[in-house]
């Protein structure tokens, strides 16, 4: 059996292990079966948590910084670039794990700390920013992303609101060409691709609030609060802002629009309200705010994340794949890492195995998502526990599949 190429490309396993140990482990169970294999290691990530160290993995530089938590503390985070892209992964300002002692705070918790990061990123010489969207801790719309950008957000006495999406009740009006000139006005501008699978509008039953906010902490007396702050920061967002994404530029709503130039029910006639638009609705709202201040695009994350890793180049003259998560699940199928690797190397017509820590999926349901079999640890730990120990038992996994796929090839050469 000549020695076979094996690419190994899971996503995290939230918990117990990161995308990067996962997929070493399960290649040193490879390499104790076939020794000679060209196991090709590619951690991959959905645009969530663990997508700058996906990135990082696959050659991007890692930059440090401190910046503002969901709580205005400061705190430290990274984003990662290389040439002139960077990756800026929301959860690393504003995520749900930064909240102290875990404390929920979904009224006030603030996107602000996103901002920062984008603005470094720039700073260090990045003209176009992938933003990676999910576990966020706030409901803010992106209102403290905006504002750590530039762009002003008054009530009706001109001071600047308070962090989070409550206060976005009292918003008499934005002040933000600036931030509109740099970001949204292009050729020139800086560029901001949305990496996300959320198609969730900004307000309504299946939006940011009422969707997403109770597994922020928001009671239902919360939700309501924070569905009026949304309601008003897309009603002030619409009059005061020409917004790029919703409309194409014309030489009337070109320039960017402030309150003494808000854009008429002329300029928006017609077009789909940027709060209507898919993935507005993305970490609290963040989509919303990256959407209509940054003129920001949005494509599926895995897709995205795949492109930045150069994962067809990795792929080429491979004989398997395996991916895997945390859990093999329904939602696997809606967009998550491993379906977008097993849709990618279908493409290139090279077959799927995944390894998980538990298995929810029918075999059909593994078929329908292009994965021919899954490895769960649970399986494997017969009774142990599998997340305790899951760096053992991936490489457990691991050795398994090579052993399997070994007996196959041997199969086949009989025939």
């Amino acid at each position: 059996m000549a020695a076979p190429t094996i690419v190994v490309a899971p996503d995290k396993f939230k918990g117990t292990l990161t995308a990067a140990e996962a997929a070493g482990h399960i290649a040193d169970g490879i390499l104790r079966v076939l020794p000679d294999a060209d196991v090709r290691r590619l951690p991959v990530a959905d645009g969530g948590d663990g997508t700058v160290d996906a990135v990082v993995a696959a050659g991007f530089r890692r930059v440090r910084t401190r910046v503002a938590g969901p709580t205005g503390r400061a705190v430290d985070a990274s984003f990662a670039v290389r040439g002139t892209t960077a990756v800026v992964e929301l959860a690393e300002a504003s995520g749900l794990v930064l909240l102290p002692a875990g404390e929920p705070a979904p009224l006030t918790a603030s996107s602000y700390g996103v901002g920062q990061l984008i603005a470094e990123a720039v700073r260090v010489g990045a003209r176009r920013i992938v933003l990676g969207l999910g576990g966020s801790a706030c409901t803010d719309g992106g209102a403290g992303m905006v504002q750590a950008l530039g762009g002003r957000l008054l009530d009706a006495h001109g001071v600047e609101l308070p962090p989070g999406g409550a206060a976005l009740r009292s918003l008499d009006r934005v002040e933000a060409a600036d931030l509109l000139r740099r970001y949204a006005d292009r050729p020139g501008g800086i560029e901001v691709v949305i990496a996300s699978d959320v198609d969730n509008p900004l307000l309504g039953p299946k939006g940011a609030a009422a969707v997403y906010g109770p597994q922020k902490g928001a009671g239902p007396e919360d939700v309501t609060v924070l569905e009026a702050g949304l309601a008003r920061w897309a009603e002030i967002v619409r009059r005061d802002v020409a917004a790029p994404t919703a409309a194409p530029a014309t030489a009337s709503s070109a320039a960017p629009a402030t309150a003494s130039s808000a854009a008429t029910s002329a300029d928006v006639e017609g077009r789909r309200e940027v709060a209507d638009l898919p993935g507005a609705g993305a970490a609290g709202g963040v989509g919303f705010g990256a959407l209509a201040f940054l003129g920001a695009t949005l494509r599926p994350g895995i897709e995205l994340l795949l492109e930045l890793l150069g994962f067809d180049a990795v792929l080429a003259g491979a004989a398997l794949v395996v991916t895997g998560e945390g859990r093999l699940d329904p939602q696997t199928l809606h967009g998550k890492a491993p379906a977008g690797v097993a849709a990618a190397a279908a493409r290139a017509g090279v077959p799927v195995v995944a390894v998980c820590g538990r298995l929810e999926l029918t075999p059909t349901q593994l078929q329908t998502a292009g994965i021919v079999r899954a490895y769960a640890l649970e399986d494997l730990a017969s009774g142990g526990d599998a997340l305790a120990d899951a760096a053992r038992y991936a490489e457990e996994a691991g050795a398994l599949l090579a052993k399997e796929l070994t007996a196959v090839v041997h199969k086949e050469a009989a025939r």
